[in-house]
């Protein structure tokens, strides 16, 4: 009877810990329930059923499985005796990336109704499994019914100041699937580089994509110093559209920014007729911070509008993506005063002064896009003049400037210099890893609240369509550098975006992100910031 006792005992403190797994899961679901009994027990050979629209999303199952727990499946359309079933379905699943993952009676059962529903589920998956190679996987019995908060999650990444390798640009891509994110914002072109292939003009490329220095330490630092190395490169068409398909079953939208009007030194060193001075050669920017220092605008002309038109019709023709960014910020109007031409444009065309000229190149991009059937989103500058309240506005200053645009009629996605910027310090101490300044720590991430009082008080709540987290890479020189910057930062936004307000608890977080997610940092072979306990908030 002892012995009886002392094994039952045993395997209720084995389901106990196994159970425990789906308390652990970042970000946190809507809702869990922990079944007493039903362990499924996955292991070679066992068959993952699947319905014919998660085809691709099932093959990536069949690999990861192999690759993070060593487990040999086999793919089935039809109905089977399956172990896994990916299952269409629009009746329990009443939102677009819903899902419903049910472990019991020897099936893990993932419910969705779109691609992203079902990956979500996936990843949910993943979490409850082992990250080293096994025989079989005992997975916890119960039920997680989860959805996200907003319908936007964006990571976006700089490849201008600093270009990285296809392979790391699909790891990062990765990174956002495991978080739950929809959304990649590829930020393409800067004063430092062009690092898109542009048929119609190939110059952006064989002069824009290079630049023959590069800063050395920080933009503040005097003298300043750089590195006499030629510097650049940039994307193919082929391996651009390598990228989408690898983010496309992964049920991420892939959305390019093309920055305009300011931000062109890389432009109008490739073609100075696009300037406001085409006499000037110019010269691609190897250092940061142009706003007001450096002439970067674009001048209004024939062949300024021509050129806009044709390049923003090649790359919506090569993005799915609905929207287009067209940058917007920072546009220096001190250039377009000092020149005649821009002047006489100005007052040809009824344009009220400088800011109406910005709001006038945006318009006419966003004509260009509607051509193809693209919506615009643009930095929060773009509204400064009377624009169309159809452009998303992405708002990097604070809480006020979103309640501007949404009072004005915009849609509004949030990424608030402070604190969704990675670009800086996670730290006060001065022998952290050089950043661009300021201090953004894991904790005031997390308790960031997209939709603060002020707007809720105002009734605007419902023009915020949710959030991203920004990574300029003007001192992330390689990937280990931005993998340092974005963890576990990634993870807190990931968290933010996905999970409702009342299930949000710092400490929790931070105890599931040590029992789940820093092992899979470990595992990804990810670099992260280890001091995140120490520097809070309050430092």
């Amino acid at each position: 009877m002892q012995r009886l006792f002392s094994t039952v005992f045993f395997l209720l403190v084995c389901s106990t810990g196994i159970s425990q797994q789906l308390n652990n899961i970042v970000p946190k679901p809507v809702k869990t329930e922990v079944f007493l009994t039903g362990m499924v027990v996955l292991k070679t050979g066992s068959v993952i059923e699947f319905d014919t629209r998660f085809k691709e999303q099932a093959s990536y199952l069949q690999q990861q499985l192999i690759q993070q727990c060593g487990l040999q499946t086999n793919l089935q359309s039809a109905k089977t005796k399956a172990a896994i079933i990916l299952q269409y379905d629009a009746s329990v699943i009443t939102k677009e990336e819903m899902y419903e993952l049910t472990i019991q009676q020897q099936q893990v059962v993932i419910k969705a109704r779109s691609v992203r529903g079902v990956m979500n589920g996936i990843q949910t998956l993943f979490q409850l499994l082992p990250l080293q190679k096994t025989a079989e996987v005992s997975l916890p019995a119960g039920r997680i019914t989860d959805y996200p908060r907003f319908a936007y999650r964006g990571m976006h990444l700089d490849v201008v100041r600093h270009m990285f390798p296809l392979d790391y640009i699909k790891k990062y891509i990765d990174y956002l699937t495991f978080h739950k994110f929809n959304t990649f914002h590829w930020h393409l072109t800067d004063d430092q580089g062009w690092r898109i292939e542009i048929l119609s003009y190939p110059k952006l490329n064989s002069v824009g994509s290079w630049r023959d220095s590069t800063l050395i330490g920080h933009f503040k630092d005097t003298p300043a110093r750089y590195e006499h190395k030629r510097y650049g490169g940039y994307y193919t068409r082929a391996e651009v559209k390598e990228i989408i398909a690898y983010a496309a079953v992964r049920g991420i939208t892939i959305i390019p920014e093309i920055d305009i009007p300011g931000h062109s030194r890389a432009t109008i060193t490739a073609y100075p007729e696009f300037s406001t001075d085409p006499t000037n050669k110019w010269g691609v920017a190897a250092t940061w911070g142009m706003y007001n220092r450096v002439n970067n605008v674009l001048a209004p002309n024939p062949a300024t509008f021509t050129f806009l038109r044709t390049v923003f019709h090649e790359i919506a023709d090569l993005f799915p993506s609905p929207y287009i960014h067209v940058g917007g910020d920072e546009c220096s109007k001190m250039w377009w005063k000092q020149s005649a031409t821009t002047q006489q444009f100005i007052k040809d065309n009824k344009l009220k002064d400088e800011v109406a000229l910005q709001t006038y190149f945006i318009e006419q991009v966003s004509k260009y896009l509607k051509e193809k059937k693209k919506k615009v989103i643009g930095w929060h500058e773009i509204m400064e003049g009377k624009l169309d309240t159809s452009t998303i506005v992405m708002n990097w200053a604070n809480d006020a400037k979103a309640i501007e645009a949404a009072g004005k009629g915009f849609n509004v996605i949030m990424t608030p210099g402070k604190p969704y910027y990675f670009d800086h310090y996670q730290s006060k101490d001065p022998k952290d890893s050089l950043a661009i300044h300021g201090y953004n720590p894991l904790q005031a991430v997390y308790n960031y609240d997209l939709v603060p009082a002020s707007i809720k008080q105002k009734g605007l709540a419902h023009k915020i369509l949710g959030g991203q987290a920004n990574v300029w890479t003007e001192y992330m020189e390689w990937s280990t550098k931005v993998d340092y910057m974005v963890f576990p930062r990634m993870t807190a936004v990931s968290e933010s975006l996905w999970s409702q307000p009342a299930q949000k608890n710092y400490n929790d977080f931070v105890r599931r992100l040590k029992a789940n997610i820093i092992p899979r940092y470990q595992y990804w072979n990810s670099s992260w910031f280890t001091g995140f306990e120490t520097w809070t908030a309050d430092k």
